[in-house]
């Protein structure tokens, strides 16, 4: 009796053990508090760090924390080509043990790989792929009319085949593998439409 017990509490006490873990979204000024939160079974804790170079003099930096699943957990990029992002987080799996803010990645260098990206009018310039950026990306978004943009993209970014853009809509996603793989038209070359939208997906999703 007493081995059946320990039997069923080995195999259900993953599923029921649950985390406590820090949240912390990012207001209007950049900032956030940190405020426990017991996370869904199975979930992990995480510290995001999205850093969006966008042409300027100083890239955009915004950092979060969270419960994560596994898959949400590790290091990331798109690339727009003139508008890059990339995604670092950082799980645990100890009680509020996302205390830290997870470190900024630079930029890579170019991998060799090539896709097509909408540089405003069109969908076919072409854009240099950078590190861990293996696939070819087409995202496509309902905006009043349908705006899709094209880059790059790494498989923590792929993971996911559609999500959710606060204050947008439901975005599609579309990845493939081999050059230029991405080169179904679109309807509209909406990047700077997507920009901010398409960095809260990357954080949200």
């Amino acid at each position: 009796m007493h081995l059946l017990m320990l039997i069923f509490g080995i195999v259900l006490l993953p599923e029921a053990y649950t985390l406590k873990c820090y949240e912390c979204t990012p207001g209007i000024s950049g900032t956030c508090t940190d405020v426990e939160k017991e996370c869904p079974g199975g979930q992990r804790c995480s510290a995001i760090r999205v850093t969006a170079y966008t042409g300027g003099p100083k890239p955009t930096d915004v950092n979060m924390k969270s419960c994560a699943s596994i898959d949400q957990c590790g290091e990331g990029s798109v690339n727009f080509g003139a508008i890059k992002t990339i995604i670092n987080s950082k799980c645990c799996a100890t009680e509020l043990c996302n205390i830290q803010p997870a470190p900024e990645l630079s930029r890579s260098s170019p991998n060799g790989k090539k896709c097509f990206y909408c540089d405003g009018k069109t969908c076919d310039a072409t854009v240099n792929c950078e590190g861990k950026e293996d696939y070819c990306l087409s995202a496509t978004v309902t905006v009043g009319e349908k705006v899709t943009v094209k880059g790059c993209a790494s498989k923590l970014i792929c993971s996911e085949q559609s999500t959710e853009i606060p204050g947008v809509g439901r975005a599609e996603l579309s990845c493939c593998q081999g050059d230029y793989c991405n080169s179904a038209s679109s309807t509209s070359a909406g990047l700077l439409l997507l920009v901010a939208p398409l960095i809260s997906l990357v954080m949200l999703s």
